[in-house]
């Protein structure tokens, strides 16, 4: 074959060298360390490399993993001879040696690794021609059961050697539901969640399954594939809720016991329980085989029964299923003895109750569970005091505790009360309890008043309301301090007014007679009195009031003169402001109890609008009345007794004036600030806003606005914004740097439209900063700018003056000085 031939054929090659390639060319080069891919099934005689020789090397020598497979000619090329099987072998290390003429080793040997490439000749195939399984029913979903495996002899970190599975068929597939899901990596078969909810044994003891396993990761048709069945059986769940555990109280076995035990589907499971009551002592535990143990002794009579849960989990702490719920009920044993409801039972029982009545119920307790022979109370009576007139007077029911009568009645006259010593029992206890019996007095004696009659009484009408006017007593002979003794008083006839009332003294059952309401000598001059003594408890039958609970007096009102009254202490009038002067706006009514003339008048009228006719109590205006001034006008009225002692009695009047509209709308406040900034660049507008001084009305205010005068339409605008509130706006943008005064009217639009106009003052004026800049004008008396600066520099000129003169005297005196004091020494004389 030529050199030519051979590179044509390399080129037909995939293979690629990972340490590099010779100075010559890409697939020729020194002897040196190489690595090359070959992918397997290939045809022979392909060549992989040329190695060049250096002198005095003048052959090759190939040796190592040749298998048989590999050669190298002289001239350093490299080839197979034969298919390449990645399954037979996928590392072939080979060594290249140069060789002299003589044979000897002048370079290497250099490793040389040839790396055989899978390609996907070989179809993946079960471990097993069949596979059997089985599952629990409600096992838990997604959570393999069994696994199926295959195995390619590919690469298996190839496409060609990734396997994929997946379920063909499912035999019975009731509902078209699939009750089975398989792992598509890992081959494990596991339940659906309609499996673990509707697998059933007793339905469907087995099925049937149909798997395929495909390599290429089943992305190509041209991968291979194989299937196997699978059977699968399906047993019924374990996890189950056990029976109801029943666990008797106080157990002498050494602890924990076994109560009970749960077991999940398969092995491995870990086991715990939960405390549904979150109770301060929970005396159970599980172990890891599932059984439940109570650790320590249990109380019926601290808690009766006990509900917890028992819950499965896997390895990683993820639960199996739903937990179950274990009931464990504590057995009662007769633990207990009887309880007395209290130290000491009181009952009462009155006097002369016929033999066989029921006096009351000793009702014992008993912790031991109820209705059971543990709790079942029998009561005797073993003691009596005191025992008169005799013993064995009462008598017990044997399980219900009712006490009875049973020899004859009892009166208070031999004993007011009676000690019981009752002993209560059950099976294996025995307590003695407590009864004491008062005997209470029956009502069979009737109040008695200590005379009949009162006499006479005479009292002012204008007594005070709460006086004593007299003091009765009646008694009873019935037990003192009951309601068989307690004594009330009432008046049955002499007063329909309901004037009188009676107060009882519960210790010596004295009755007050009281003053509840005024006297009226005009209403009532005499009362003849009746009072009735009565019990709060009622007679016992064949016993009934008669006259001795009765008494009478006689009272008799006296006559005091009484100012005229009112017949209401507020009289209300409601008219317009608008009526005219002498209209009736109401009128008062006083009347005198000694039925005198009444002369009425004003008081408090400060305004002076009203005026009252002293005889008939009609009230007029006499002033135009103003709502806005005051909406609500009150003033005093006075009712004077005419030909008596003048005594005289007030009431209020008010009046309420109603609205009229009589106030024209003016603006809401004084508007000095309104400016626009000269000269006006662009038309502008100001918003103002109007009122008036009448009431307002649900509907709020609604004036209209418009100009003054029609001759500043061309300037200005005024438009309205709402029922209070308008815009002045100017039409152009002319406008002098002065004030204008621009007339508005506003008009109310009352039924009688009322309108006035207001003048709005507008500066147009220089703006500094968006406010309005105005030069401070001369005031009165104060000089111009430049006489000011005259009247400075005068000023400064006359200072200067006088600082001149006071400077010029003080040198002349300094030299004065000087000369009178130079003569002074010329003429002292020198000491020595």
């Amino acid at each position: 074959m030529t050199t030519q031939a051979q590179l044509h054929c390399l080129c037909l090659l995939t293979l690629y060298s990972i340490t590099g390639y010779g100075q010559e060319g890409k697939f020729s080069g020194p002897l040196q360390p190489m690595k090359f891919s070959i992918f397997e099934g290939q045809e022979p005689s392909q060549l992989i490399f040329q190695f060049k020789a250096n002198p005095p090397a003048v052959t090759f020598k190939l040796t190592g993993e040749t298998d048989g497979i590999f050669q190298i000619q002289p001239d350093g090329l490299l080839y197979h001879n034969k298919t390449l099987d990645r399954e037979a072998r996928a590392v072939h290390r080979l060594q290249v040696s140069a060789l002299d003429a003589q044979g000897n080793t002048v370079e290497g040997p250099v490793p040389v690794t040839i790396e055989v490439k899978d390609i996907n000749d070989n179809r993946p195939v079960f471990l097993q021609q069949h596979y059997e399984g089985s599952v629990r029913q409600n096992s838990r979903p997604g959570k393999p059961f069994m696994y199926v495996n295959a195995t390619d002899l590919d690469d298996p970190t190839t496409l060609n050697g990734q396997l994929i599975y997946q379920i063909l068929m499912q035999l019975p597939k009731v509902n078209n539901v699939m009750y089975f899901q398989i792992n598509n990596q890992t081959g494990g078969i596991s339940l659906t969640s309609q499996g673990a909810n509707e697998l059933d044994p007793l339905k469907n003891p087995s099925y049937k399954l149909v798997v395929s396993v495909e390599d290429m990761g089943g992305l190509t048709e041209h991968s291979f594939s194989d299937s196997v069945s699978v059977d699968i059986t399906v047993k019924e769940n374990i996890w189950k809720t056990p029976e109801p555990v029943e666990i008797e109280e106080n157990l002498t076995k050494p602890y924990p016991i076994k109560i009970t035990q749960v077991q999940w589907n398969d092995p491995g499971a870990l086991y715990s329980l939960m405390d549904k009551e979150n109770t301060p002592r929970f005396p159970f535990s599980i172990d890891q085989e599932g059984d439940i143990y109570v650790t320590q002794p249990l109380d019926r009579e601290e808690k009766d029964a006990y509900v917890f849960y028992a819950a499965a989990r896997d390895e990683q702490g993820k639960p199996l299923s739903m937990p179950l719920e274990i009931q464990v009920k504590v057995k009662d044993i007769n633990d207990n003895p009887p309880t007395c409801p209290s130290p000491v039972t009181v009952l009462e029982v009155q006097e002369n109750e016929p033999i066989g009545s029921s006096i009351g119920t000793l009702i014992a307790h008993d912790m031991d569970e109820k209705d059971t022979v543990n709790s079942v109370l029998e009561y005797r009576i073993v003691d009596q005091t005191p025992k008169v007139p005799r013993d064995g007077l009462f008598l017990v029911q044997e399980y219900s505790g009712i006490l009875q009568l049973v020899v004859q009645s009892l009166h208070k006259q031999d004993t007011p009360q009676y000690n019981l010593t009752v002993e209560v029992s059950d099976k294996d206890f025995k307590t003695l309890c407590f009864v004491q019996i008062n005997i209470i007095d029956i009502n069979d004696q009737i109040p008695i008043f200590e005379k009949s009659d009162y006499g006479n009484l005479t009292f002012p009408e204008d007594t005070a309301v709460g006086s004593v006017i007299l003091t009765i007593q009646a008694t009873d002979a019935d037990e003192p301090h009951t309601g068989s003794s307690k004594i009330l008083y009432r008046i049955t006839q002499g007063d329909s007014e309901g004037c009188l009332e009676i107060e009882t003294d519960p210790q010596t059952n004295t009755g007050y007679v009281k003053l509840k309401k005024p006297l009226d000598f005009e209403t009532v001059a005499i009362h003849n009195v009746v009072v009735q003594a009565e019990n709060p408890e009622p007679l016992v039958p064949g016993v009934q009031y008669n006259a001795s609970s009765s008494a009478t007096f006689r009272l008799t009102v006296t006559d005091v003169n009484e100012a005229p009254q009112f017949f209401q202490q507020v009289f209300e009038a409601k008219v317009s402001e608008a009526v005219a002067k002498g209209t009736k706006v109401g009128n008062v009514t006083a009347k005198d109890p000694e039925g005198l003339d009444v002369s009425y008048s004003l008081r408090g009228d400060e305004r002076g609008w009203l005026r009252i006719d002293p005889v008939t109590g009609e009230i007029f205006s006499v002033a135009p009345l103003d709502r806005e001034a005051e909406s609500l006008y009150r003033v005093q009225v006075v009712a004077t007794e005419v030909g008596g002692s003048s005594l005289s009695s007030t009431a209020q009047f008010h009046l309420t004036l109603t609205d009229v509209n009589d106030n024209p709308p003016r603006l809401v406040k004084e508007y000095t600030g309104l400016f626009f900034c000269y000269p006006l660049k662009a038309p502008g507008s100001l918003i103002f806003e109007a009122t008036d001084d009448d009431e307002l009305t649900f509907r709020g205010r609604h004036f209209t606005f418009s100009l003054g005068s029609e001759s500043l339409q061309k300037d200005w605008e005024v438009s309205k914004i709402n029922g209070t509130h308008a815009r002045l706006s100017t039409r152009h943008t002319g406008f002098e740097e002065r004030v204008y005064n621009i007339p508005i009217r506003i008009s109310d639009g009352g039924r009688l439209p009322l309108e006035g106009t207001v003048s709005l003052p507008v500066t147009f004026c220089k703006c500094v900063e968006n406010r309005c800049f105005r030069p401070a004008a001369r005031m009165p008396g104060i000089p111009p700018v430049g006489m000011a600066v005259g009247i400075l520099l005068a000023t400064f000129l006359v200072i200067g003056i006088i600082l001149a003169v006071v400077f010029f005297r003080m040198k002349r005196d300094k030299g004065q000085h000087n000369a009178e004091g130079a003569q002074a020494s010329e003429a002292k004389p020198l000491r020595s």
